[in-house]
């Protein structure tokens, strides 16, 4: 065992990943408390479509990265690679048919906390993968009705990207669309639409203008014709979007209302799945291209029980019992993680009585013997992140009244620490939080600022400020509280700033850490607002298989 094996992953990744196959046996146990030594090794396994293998090393990973977290109280998204092995180990789980655990690792994603540098929707972080891989769990497994029920809350608010906000509306007006709710589905498709017309416009403004300004400059035609040209190009990416986003509504419109042919045309034009369009021209009485289209994709997509599940279906749908109950056999061989309640796999249930299948068709896996050490995933660290308990302090305010984090036990609180009345930063930032203090008591939140200051400084600087802080100040020159929270720099032996989230229950669910205050409090109470309404619904794995409950 040596670290050397992560390099040896990486010089045959992009080549020919079958000869890292040695090294990727032995790359997580050569540094276990390493996540990106089990990481790796994923990139290999994906490649060669064992996808069970991948999702073992991506889980690994993701529960060395939550255990470290969790342990230092480090934000997710401070940590190299941590967002992308999640989506990934995401999208592996849906190859193998683990749907409960690809929505809760999901879900978890999308309730971390957010943070202008490190996890926002304009970066590949959390946020915006899990966003991304929720729904795109949600729409595999056919799970219509949690989409919906997502609309209209925090998981799928607004987030000011035209592209995210787009692909949101999609999949909710689609799922209304499938479940026949038509009313739902046009509101959201005339939102789109009125989208449409108005970039349209702009993309016509936008040519008369640049045609102007060449003209102006006295180009010649050909010049006048590109610039009008790359104008026009500036709005292709977003309206070829908006007529798939309608496209993909108007389709699903159709099938529900029996028009199985025009929804086949609709949706081939939107580029759905293509398991969904082999169902779809099944349907349509296009049996044979059906099972062409089926065969087609599950030789596309080798080791992905969806397009198996799907070629069963039609198979057996068509009559074709033999080949049904053969491609079934292919199924069961990846079958062990398989969730059986969800409708791209409940459908199966008939096939699987008649062609003499049990109930619960699913069988233990083979583990391939070219496998290495595998220790049981729960001595890693969590399946989830999770956010920790704020460690309790009570200290003396600016009258000498004892505080105590305790006293604030069933309502939520910000908690700044502040490097003192010497710190012209920190003096800003109390200002700026007590310019918004209003702000935060609508909101159900309380604010309390530790100093380090000693208690005649302390009390200087809150009578220094105009009327009176409208939040307590508490005194800790010892900063052995800075230290619990972590917001002491041993090397330097200096204190340092940090904000924090504590809910109701005394969790921490938002930090920053810094050399600097944290000012963006307008984000800060936005971000409060946010995580405070989440409360993830989770699924627990059974204990280190990584198996469905």
């Amino acid at each position: 065992l040596h670290p050397a094996h992560h390099y040896r992953i990486h010089l045959w990744d992009a080549k020919k990943p079958e000869l890292a196959l040695k090294s990727s046996a032995m790359g997580g146990m050569a540094a276990p408390a390493i996540a990106h030594m089990w990481h790796m090794p994923g990139h290999i396994y994906s490649k060669l479509h064992r996808y069970h293998d991948a999702v073992y090393q991506q889980e690994a990973s993701a529960r060395v990265d939550h255990g470290h977290m969790m342990k230092d109280r480090v934000l997710p998204d401070q940590i190299h690679n941590f967002a992308h092995n999640n989506e990934w180990c995401i999208r592996n789980m849906i190859s193998i048919g683990r749907a409960h655990d690809a929505e809760s690792l999901a879900r978890n994603m999308l309730s971390m906390p957010r943070h202008p540098k490190y996890n926002h929707i304009g970066k590949s972080g959390s946020f915006k993968y899990g966003r991304q891989r929720l729904l795109e769990v949600l729409q595999a497994f056919e799970l219509e009705d949690r989409i919906i029920a997502l609309s209209g809350t925090t998981w799928m608010e607004d987030t000011g990207d035209k592209e995210e906000d787009l692909l949101r509306d999609r999949a909710i007006g689609s799922a209304f669309a499938t479940l026949g709710k038509t009313a739902e589905a046009a509101s959201v498709r005339d939102r789109i639409q009125k989208q449409l017309d108005g970039d349209k416009q702009k993309q016509q403004e936008a040519m008369a203008e640049a045609e102007k300004k060449a003209r102006e400059a006295k180009s010649d035609d050909k010049a006048i014709e590109k610039d009008r040209k790359d104008a026009e190009g500036k709005f292709t990416a977003d309206l070829k979007r908006f007529e798939k986003t309608l496209q993909e509504i108007d389709g699903r419109t159709a099938v529900h209302a029996g028009d199985f042919a025009g929804g086949l045309d609709l949706l081939t034009k939107a580029e759905i799945s293509s398991d969904t369009l082999a169902l779809l021209m099944l349907k349509s009485g296009k049996t044979e291209e059906a099972i062409k289209k089926a065969a087609e994709n599950s030789s596309n997509n080798p080791g992905e029980i969806l397009s198996l599940a799907t070629q069963v279906e039609i198979l057996y749908t068509a009559g074709k019992k033999e080949e049904a109950k053969a491609a079934f056999e292919e199924l069961r061989k990846l079958s062990s993680t398989i969730d059986l309640d969800v409708p791209p796999i409940a459908r199966l249930a008939p096939a699987a009585a008649e062609l003499g299948f049990a109930a619960d068709w699913r069988v233990a896996r083979e583990v391939p013997v070219d496998l290495g050490a595998r220790p049981q995933l729960d001595a890693l660290g969590p399946f989830r992140w999770s956010p920790l308990s704020a460690p309790e302090w009570t200290l003396a305010d600016v009258d000498e009244k004892p505080r105590s984090l305790s006293d604030y036990r069933g309502r939520p609180v910000v908690v700044v620490f502040y490097l003192g009345y010497g710190c012209l930063h920190c003096a800003e930032q109390l200002q700026a939080m007590a310019k918004k203090f209003d702000g935060f008591k609508q909101a159900g939140l309380d604010v309390v600022a530790i100093s380090t200051d000693k208690q005649i400084n302390l009390k200087r600087a809150y009578e220094n400020f105009e009327g009176g802080f409208p939040f307590p100040l508490v005194a800790d020159p010892e900063m052995q509280i800075f230290r619990e929270y972590r917001c002491y720099d041993d090397f330097e032996k200096a204190a340092l700033h940090g904000t924090f989230l504590v809910d109701a229950n005394g969790l921490v669910r938002w930090q920053d850490i810094s050399y600097e205050p944290f000012m963006d409090v307008d984000f800060l109470l936005k971000e409060s607002v946010r995580l405070l309404t989440m409360i993830p619904a989770v699924k627990t794995p059974v204990s280190g298989t990584g198996e469905a409950e």
